[in-house]
């Protein structure tokens, strides 16, 4: 595994597709998507609220990144197979005890488990549904979250089985760091670190060739494997590699 250390969430965004970029393979997933894949990563950031929380680089920027966080800690009216707000503030869809529907604040667990026991390791919510998921075409990436009490601040963990870490990933990242802010605030204590986890981070450099030019550059910022350069042809560098 790989460990990014970075002031920030937006500087950890723009580090880890570096990383994914220049030292990545290509892959082809079972959805015939052309990839850039990479080993298991860990990104820390000890200052998670400090700026910039976006990467100018970024296609998505901050009313893209506050809507989405909003959507995460609210819900949405829109419809998708699945949500990560439902999975986090009401798990259980299709599921039933004794009879009655399964519904799961587990944002409310985590807040009632550290404020009852503060040196707490339990205080983890899930997204993973089985009953829907084993099925799903397009199920859920975030998979676990953890927070833990630790010299008076709140750590959050959280591990994404799979991350287009691209595109998605710095509105993931911004968004979950809210979350944190917001268990940290009920609880009365400041923000630790931030610590993101994906098993299997990826880029998808076909489909978001566009995306991939202002974090490279023209290859001055980035210098990407050859298969990237060929497939771009934007700049000079893919007549070199």
């Amino acid at each position: 595994m790989r460990v990014i250390r970075a002031p920030s969430i937006g500087k950890a965004h723009e580090q880890v597709i570096q990383m994914i970029l220049e030292k990545g393979w290509v892959l082809q997933t079972e959805d015939q998507e052309a990839t850039v894949e990479f080993e298991e990563i860990a990104m820390q950031v000890d200052t998670p609220l400090a700026e910039p929380t976006v990467s100018p680089h970024s296609r998505f920027q901050q009313r893209f990144v506050e809507q989405y966080a909003k959507d995460l800690l609210q819900g949405s009216k829109a419809s998708f197979e699945y949500d990560y707000h439902g999975r986090l503030f009401d798990w259980g869809e299709r599921l039933t005890t004794d009879g009655k529907a399964v519904h799961v604040d587990q944002i409310a667990y985590i807040v009632e488990k550290l404020r009852s026991s503060p040196v707490s390791r339990r205080a983890v919510s899930i997204t993973w549904n089985p009953v829907i998921d084993e099925s799903l075409d397009d199920c859920p990436c975030l998979q676990l979250i953890q927070c833990v009490l630790r010299n008076g601040k709140l750590n959050m963990r959280v591990i994404f089985r799979s991350n287009d870490m691209l595109t998605a990933a710095g509105a993931n990242m911004y968004a979950l760091v809210q979350l944190q802010k917001s268990i940290a605030d009920q609880l009365g204590v400041p923000c630790g670190t931030y610590t993101h986890i994906s098993l299997v981070p990826h880029i998808y450099f076909i489909r978001d060739m566009h995306d991939i030019e202002p974090f490279c550059g023209r290859g001055k910022l980035i210098q990407p494997i050859g298969e990237v350069c060929r497939a771009c042809q934007r700049c000079d560098r893919a007549k070199s590699v």
